[in-house]
């Protein structure tokens, strides 16, 4: 089964142990950060402002003098786990800030959340040594403080620009000014740049305050789609009654990988596939990557599935990848009868965002 990130636990105000309560930040490092409600659509119109959509963990970072806090958006400090930019906000002009970002990891020719993930681990020679190995990156959207000036109940367009004129000082290579434009058709030139990996765009009323907590932004998320094969599947505790699709895709040796799966699907529609699967009953085709693989988000019945003789396609709509495989459950789209499984490759899958794509979107920071 496709690994997706587990849920954070509810949200409480925690702070580093020994860690300094910044007395000369106005803003509380228990403030949630904005968030978004998901639209079909953009938004039009002069007074919304768009950025791309960074696919990473959510960090407000705080700093008060020699004090650094990065606090992810469940209320847990993130610091201990990305030295690496604890030590970049130190080198910026300001001594006193409020800065809200994405946490990015750049791996090889992608972006990799599976990397970011990796960072939260419980072994400080670990930490240590990923962050001097493979360093994350800040991309930094708004701004809540920077010095005396408070800047939550300010309107988005001079958040942005104090944010730009902090960032015009000279920003580390580890932080990054996220992209903004008013412009509708810059924001999906960019979708169209990054070649499909872009995870989308993100609008926000240029005269809004900062309401910590609300969804008072929009975001459009790109829709993604593959033709899979189905290469088993798995039931309920009952053992009777089909809860998930096992997805499969080929590579360029003729291997089938499994790339992830499909639930969610109602009663009708899973009595009806259960009827279609279970005459083609078959030893696993899987014999590229297969299901089964316990991971610390595994239920007791992970490793138990059904396999079938690979014949059957359908089209899925998915939103992220990483490793190639589905990082969270797909959703069913429609049979595809006319389409071979042979024809169902891996090379359907959008990848995560290249550094490459990054830098088309981004300056470059000063030497590279």
């Amino acid at each position: 089964m496709a690994a997706s990130a587990p849920p954070e636990p509810a949200r409480a105000p925690i702070f580093p142990p020994g860690m300094a309560m910044f007395p000369h930040l106005a803003v509380p490092i228990s403030t949630e950060p904005m968030e978004a409600r998901l639209v079909a659509e953009l938004p039009t119109g002069d007074e919304w402002q768009f950025e791309p959509k960074w696919d990473g963990f959510r960090c407000l970072a705080f700093r008060d003098g020699d004090e650094v806090a990065l606090m992810s958006k469940s209320g847990k400090p993130l610091g201990r786990y990305f030295p690496e930019i604890v030590a970049a906000v130190l080198q910026l002009s300001e001594s006193r800030l409020v800065l809200d970002g994405e946490l990015v990891l750049p791996r090889g020719e992608s972006l990799s959340f599976a990397d970011l993930q990796l960072r939260l681990h419980p072994s400080a020679s670990r930490v240590a040594r990923l962050s001097r190995e493979t360093p994350a990156r800040l991309m930094l959207f708004d701004c809540l403080q920077c010095g005396d000036a408070v800047l939550i109940d300010a309107p988005l367009d001079r958040r942005r620009t104090m944010l730009e004129e902090l960032a015009a000082r000279g920003l580390p290579a580890l932080l990054r000014l996220s992209p903004a434009t008013s412009e509708g058709a810059t924001a999906q030139d960019w979708l169209a740049r990054s070649h499909g990996a872009l995870d989308g765009i993100v609008a926000k009323l240029r005269a809004g305050t900062y309401r910590p907590g609300e969804r008072a932004m929009a975001k459009y998320k790109v829709r993604r789609t593959a033709d899979c094969v189905i290469g088993g599947y798995r039931t309920d505790k009952s053992g009777t009654a089909l809860a998930s699709l096992l997805l499969g895709l080929y590579d360029e040796e003729e291997r089938l990988h499994h790339v992830g799966f499909v639930a969610g699907l109602d009663a009708g529609q899973r009595s009806a596939m259960l009827d279609r699967l279970t005459p083609l009953a078959a030893p696993s085709a899987f014999d590229g990557s297969a299901p089964g693989g316990k991971s610390r988000w595994s239920g007791e019945r992970s490793t138990e599935w059904c396999a079938v003789r690979p014949e059957l396609v359908i089209e899925v709509g998915y939103d992220q990848v990483t490793g190639q495989r589905l990082r969270h459950g797909a959703t069913f789209l429609r049979w595809r009868p006319d389409k071979a499984p042979r024809q169902c490759r891996l090379d359907q899958l959008q990848a995560e965002l290249r550094p490459a794509a990054i830098g088309e979107l981004i300056n470059p920071a000063p030497g590279e």
